[in-house]
């Protein structure tokens, strides 16, 4: 009998972690099995089976997601639930209970879809859920709030929600309820409604019963068992089970159950107070009274069995459980009503419906709800463990996307792979710091706000600041830097010059943090600064921070890190030393999993550049591609290195007067490494890109040296003109160079092909790299989506609208895409969008497409209801400058105008 027990783990200590297989485990473990001690946890009930191929924790709607759609993959009769107390929390559970399709992405819209669409089928077999469509109004009080519903107007259409921009008095006809004389109009969405937690949950696991799967209620998790990274079993109250894949679907304790495994699983939640105001039932209320949520104050309410629900998300949240010392059940989440913190938003519910100041109350309940620190749920394989998955930190709303994120959860562990593209989702977003207590405590009081809140462009969080930053951060700060942060990282967005002037003279707050904002969907504040960036990088010379970038030290004592890049990546790595390689990481389907810049220091020795937000993501993916013997060594170095990139046409000069290095483009050329001295410092790897395509070294130079490094080119670039820039001058720079960067134009089902880098994909490089055989087969069949960049043409950025990414692209009137990323273009003198664009059928259906094709239509893309004329690219342009370069004019980032990097092999 196979019992892997707590107490076991507790006697044996490291045991378990050294045996090899499940086999040997074995052996090991009934050496154990007479211990008195160890005996705690083993009877085995009967009641669990002694193995499954999939075991999930938590008897809530998602666990019970998960399970319907094992067993509709034919894996029910494999799979068992475990629930520490009763399915769905029991019949007192609390919930919104609202399900409303539009969210921020259409990824995430996706998944919303699906729950409904699942919530009707399960009606139609005969199964409860409660689902009523009663549709959702939601209401805006400021011109700003109606700019935000004419942007989800315009992506109704492409997404598939219906949906209309209303006047008040049409909001007050579908709602009699609420007041309108103070708002400005709002959005009907029909087809949105509300459903029943509760009913959904004992509907999907009868349903799942149906097809095989075990439901064990009032069985506690006591450790997820792990050998050599990998789950083998689970541990309870009732016995143990041997399992090949685990999900924690613990909702409100995930968290806590992320901590029953060595190592232990980060699952980033905190839980906060969460009121619902419930009355007593109120005469003649229309059964089909919309959902209605008062965005700007903050407030929801529907109609439940006669009665009215509502609540809110209030601006700053109370944090609750402080000390993570969670109740064991779903009752212990009810703490004491707050009436003084609820008081902000029942003012609000009293405005907007005055009657229910007649209304009698029933009840103002208080129930602990978990939110992660972006306000995203939480989804996906864990970085620690392999074959442990998690979905959890639903924020209220679990059943929106539990049909979607429950479906894509049991797809990708019989499949592989989801048809949901969930990387956005994906927990390997987070880093060690995001699951730290504190942190999240202080977090968590800024998170429930921002569902209601205006969801301007870049909006940053204030709370968990100052946590990571590069050596030079003080004199960052010092020279007026305005602070954006990726992955806790905090990074200068822009320069303000008065600020820089008030800590010049003295007068600034040593103190004082600024951190960049854009209230504004229009032309920012911060749009002159930029631009002045923006021209020191392309005309002279200008100084800014990589140091968040992602880096990976990866080699071997023999030739296997090179046998096992080429096999990871879809580029020939196998390149001269001193050689820089861009390349893809690509998936089974040809999809981008890491977009990275590979520098080889050695024979067996190569240096990686990511981006900021793969530095999890991107470690883990070529972990677990890596040789098991350990041959290959794989460190991150992120914090080892301070980078510092020099732009501009006058680096060369600058860098010369700073090293003895020759680096004249016969010595040092473009897309090269090598190792300088800079002032009096050594050991600094000098690299000749920008990553944006203009002029200039990254240097990435070890920590106790990055001040020297600093100091040394500030006052060698006082002669030229050196300007410090932020990120969003290099946003603009790489908009206008139609540079794709990952997260934001590129995803994991992202291809080269289908983004203009086939010539950066190898097929005859002698390896069969993950992905080859689906890029192969897309470049007979065609693609069927091509990435494009979109000048504007009779827009005014002055006094017009902007795009910020999301925009519908119509060719010949007939939709066809969508923005990913946009800029303004300083160059261009308008704005540039970058997306990307099909040819569909008359059933919405991708052709395969040509460039012919993609350049003979007119474009418009769609801002807020407006559409505007727009050119279209697909190569990379040449942008005029007073300074030409032939290594600047040489390097096509997009498109197939390059067979290699330029001057790559010449060295």
């Amino acid at each position: 009998m196979m019992v892997f027990t707590k107490a076991y783990s507790n006697c044996t200590g490291n045991a378990l972690f050294a045996v090899k297989t499940r086999r040997s485990a074995l052996k090991t473990y009934l050496g154990f099995i007479k211990n008195p001690i160890c005996q705690k946890y083993s009877t085995n009930t009967g009641i669990l089976p002694k193995n499954c191929k999939v075991a999930i924790c938590g008897g809530g709607v998602m666990g019970a997601s998960v399970a319907y759609h094992l067993a509709q993959l034919g894996w029910g009769p494999q799979t068992i639930v475990i629930e520490q107390d009763k399915l769905g929390g029991g019949n007192n559970s609390f919930s919104s209970d609202l399900v409303g399709v539009f969210k921020p992405t259409l990824n995430q819209v996706k998944l919303c879809q699906s729950s409904i669409k699942l919530y009707q089928e399960l009606e139609s077999r005969g199964f409860q859920t409660g689902w009523k469509q009663c549709g959702s109004l939601c209401i805006a009080r400021t011109r700003d709030r109606m700019t935000v519903f004419k942007r989800m107007k315009s992506q109704s259409g492409p997404w598939g929600i219906n949906c209309e921009i209303v006047d008040p008095q049409r909001a007050k006809e579908l709602c009699p309820l609420i007041r309108t004389d103070d708002i400005k109009g709002a959005l009907w969405i029909p087809d949105d409604g509300v459903a029943d937690s509760y009913k959904i949950c004992l509907s999907l696991f009868e349903a799942a019963k149906q097809k095989g799967v075990t439901v064990v209620e009032h069985c506690k998790l006591l450790e997820v068992v792990c050998d050599s990274g990998k789950v083998i079993a689970i541990d309870t109250t009732m016995g143990s089970v041997e399992c090949d894949y685990y999900v924690n679907c613990g909702g409100f304790w995930a968290r806590k159950i992320g901590q029953c495994s060595n190592p232990t699983v980060k699952v980033p939640l905190h839980p906060v107070e969460h009121y619902y105001l419930r009355t007593k039932p109120i005469p003649n209320l229309d059964f089909l009274t919309p959902v209605v949520r008062d965005l700007d104050g903050q407030i929801y309410f529907k109609e439940l069995n006669g009665c009215i629900l509502a609540g809110g998300f209030e601006p700053e949240a109370k944090p609750a459980f402080e000390d993570m010392k969670c109740p064991d059940n779903a009752a212990g989440r009810e703490l004491p009503a707050d009436w003084d913190h609820f008081h902000v938003l029942l003012e609000q519910l009293l405005h907007r419906v005055p009657s229910l100041a007649n209304a009698s109350l029933d009840s103002l309940v208080n129930i602990a709800e978990t939110f992660s620190p972006d306000c995203k749920w939480i989804v996906g394989q864990a970085p620690e463990i392999k074959n442990y998955y998690v979905a959890a930190g639903m924020k209220t709303v679990g059943i929106s996307a539990a049909g979607g994120v429950g479906e894509g959860t049991a797809q990708t562990i019989v499949n592989g792979f989801s048809k949901y593209d969930l990387y956005e989702l994906d927990m390997s977003r987070f880093l060690g710091l995001h699951n730290n207590r504190k942190f999240l405590r202080d977090r968590v009081k800024e998170v429930p706000g921002r569902h209601y809140s205006l969801p301007y462009p870049n909006n940053e969080f204030k709370t968990g600041r100052n946590l990571r930053m590069s050596p030079i951060y003080p004199k960052l700060k010092e020279a007026g830097a305005v602070f954006e942060q990726v992955m806790g990282y905090e990074r200068p967005s822009w320069f303000e010059p008065e600020l820089a002037k008030a800590h010049l003279n003295g007068t600034a707050n040593s103190k004082q943090f600024v951190i960049a904002k854009t209230n504004s969907f229009g032309k920012p504040d911060w749009f002159d600064i930029v631009e002045s960036e923006y021209e020191a990088c392309r005309e002279s010379v200008s100084l800014l921070d990589y140091s968040s970038f992602t880096k990976l030290d990866i080699q071997s004592k023999g030739s296997e890190v090179v046998n096992s890049l080429q096999y990871l990546c879809s580029n020939d790595v196998d390149v001269p030393i001193g050689s820089i390689i861009h390349t893809g990481m690509q998936n089974v389907r040809g999809g981008y999993e890491n977009d990275c810049s590979l520098i080889r220091l050695s024979e067996n020795h190569y240096m990686m550049i990511a981006p900021t937000i793969q530095q999890t993501r991107c470690k883990i993916w070529i972990q677990r591609h890596l040789p098991p013997d350990n041959s290959v060594s794989l460190t991150d170095v992120t914090s080892m290195f301070t980078a510092i990139c020099i732009m501009g046409p006058f680096t060369r000069h600058l860098l010369s007067d700073l090293t003895e290095t020759d680096l004249s483009p016969k010595s040092f050329p473009f897309f090269t490494y090598k190792e300088l001295d800079v002032g009096l410092a050594n050991g600094i790897r000098a690299l000749n890109l920008t990553h944006t395509g203009e002029l200039g070294y990254v240097l990435y130079i070890p920590n106790e040296f990055a001040l020297h490094v600093y100091n040394s080119l500030i006052q060698a670039g006082a002669k030229y003109n050196l300007k410090h820039a932020g990120g969003y001058a290099m946003k603009a720079l790489r908009v206008e160079k139609f540079y794709a960067f990952w997260g934001q134009d590129l995803d994991t089902t992202t291809t080269p092909l289908e983004c203009g880098r086939s010539w950066r994909v190898k097929f005859d490089k002698g390896t069969n790299f993950i992905g080859r055989d689906a890029l192969l087969r897309q470049q007979e069949e065609g693609i069927k989506r091509i990435y494009v960049q979109l000048l504007l043409n009779d827009h005014d950025p002055d006094t017009e609208l902007w795009c910020w990414g999301g925009e519908p692209i119509f060719r010949d009137r007939k939709y066809v895409g969508s923005t990913t990323t946009a800029s303004y273009g300083f160059t261009f003198k308008k704005q540039v969008c970058l997306g990307f664009v099909q040819n569909l059928d008359s059933h919405g259906n991708a052709l395969p497409l040509s460039n012919e094709y993609v350049l003979s239509g007119e474009y418009e893309v769609e801002i807020a209801g407006v559409r505007y004329p727009a050119k279209v690219n697909i190569n990379s342009p040449n942008l005029p400058t007073k300074y030409p370069d032939k290594e600047r004019e040489s390097y096509f980032a997009t498109r197939d105008k390059m067979v290699s990097e330029p001057l790559l092999r010449e060295n």
